[in-house]
């Protein structure tokens, strides 16, 4: 286990102990086998709140003068951006979906968040999002992925890789709003390297899939309820749309039966404890190997965040 030297932090603002933490490299030389591709892991389950989330979330709690933020967020933005606030004395409302995971609103609430539970069937998060704007003008509205400040954030960890001794030749991360992988692929536009990114996304939530063929955005009617909860977005962002229309190389669609494989396989072979979101990445190679050839991989667990009960469901195959 290696870990890459400390990034140097979104604002010149904080302690450095509250800094993103480096991501987390590991050889995993049983799962590569398995899959039959030359791999490695970047694990951000052991960064601040547990996800890749952090990196974003400090980095907007850090430039904005807003004392307070709003966002939706399935969780893992939530607690990041609720716990970054925190640390830059900011409040913070988190609107989450009433049927998030029970592990994920207890870490909202565990950061000084607050949360506003919707019934998405009902009601948007973005149209509740709206609401609460108006009823707080002093407020900045934080978009978990369609945020410039979100996209640097996360663009972090592409340049950690790009400095890694033997950097890979692709990056495989999951899509869900595009805010991680339009912000790898920013940190491989400023590298020296060759650096290709592709897309991990769950098939019943493939609305990335579908604009990246037909050359626009292409919406879903409503939140897909993919195992994968940190892709149940309407639609890529905007701001994310401009990098990734030209800087993906592809996106592969995963089943659901996958995403849980990649999490079985991700325990059993890695001994790395993933949320079903952050196995996509394995569940891509799992998929589609072919896709990747000889060439050197590196699958972005993005988080950890799991409840315990569906997680050892998940892992028991039950």
């Amino acid at each position: 286990m290696t870990t890459i030297p400390q990034p140097i932090p979104p604002a010149a603002q904080g302690a450095a102990a509250d800094w993103p933490r480096p991501t987390t490299v590991l050889d995993v030389p049983r799962l590569a086998a398995h899959l039959g591709v030359d791999m490695f892991l970047a694990t951000e389950t052991f960064q601040r709140t547990g996800s890749f989330k952090f990196r974003a979330a400090y980095n907007v709690a850090a430039n904005v003068p807003h004392p307070h933020v709003i966002a939706a967020s399935s969780g893992n933005f939530g607690q990041a951006m609720a716990y970054a606030c925190k640390l830059f004395g900011k409040r913070c409302t988190i609107v989450m979906p009433a049927n998030s995971a029970r592990v994920k609103v207890d870490a909202v609430l565990s950061y000084g968040g607050r949360v506003d539970l919707v019934d998405t069937a009902k009601v948007k998060r973005a149209d509740r999002v709206g609401q609460l704007a108006a009823e707080h003008p002093e407020a900045y509205i934080a978009s978990a992925y369609d945020d410039p400040f979100v996209i640097a954030g996360n663009s972090s960890l592409g340049d950690e890789l790009a400095a890694l001794q033997t950097p890979p030749d692709v990056v495989v991360a999951p899509i869900g709003g595009g805010g991680l992988t339009a912000g790898l692929i920013q940190a491989s536009r400023r590298s020296d390297l060759t650096m290709a990114v592709i897309a991990s996304e769950p098939a019943m939530a493939n609305d990335a899939a579908r604009s990246l063929r037909a050359g626009h955005i292409v919406y879903n009617e409503s939140e897909p309820q993919t195992i994968a909860d940190g892709t149940r977005t309407l639609s890529v962002g905007r701001h994310n749309w401009e990098i990734l229309k030209d800087g993906l190389e592809t996106i592969i669609e995963v089943p659901e039966d996958a995403i849980r494989e990649g999490v079985r396989l991700l325990f059993s072979l890695a001994n790395l404890k993933a949320e079903p979101t952050g196995a996509l990445g394995v569940a891509a190679v799992l998929t589609s190997p072919q896709t990747f050839g000889s060439r050197k991989v590196c699958c972005v667990v993005t988080g950890g965040n799991v409840d315990p009960g569906v997680y050892a469901s998940l892992v028991t195959g039950t």
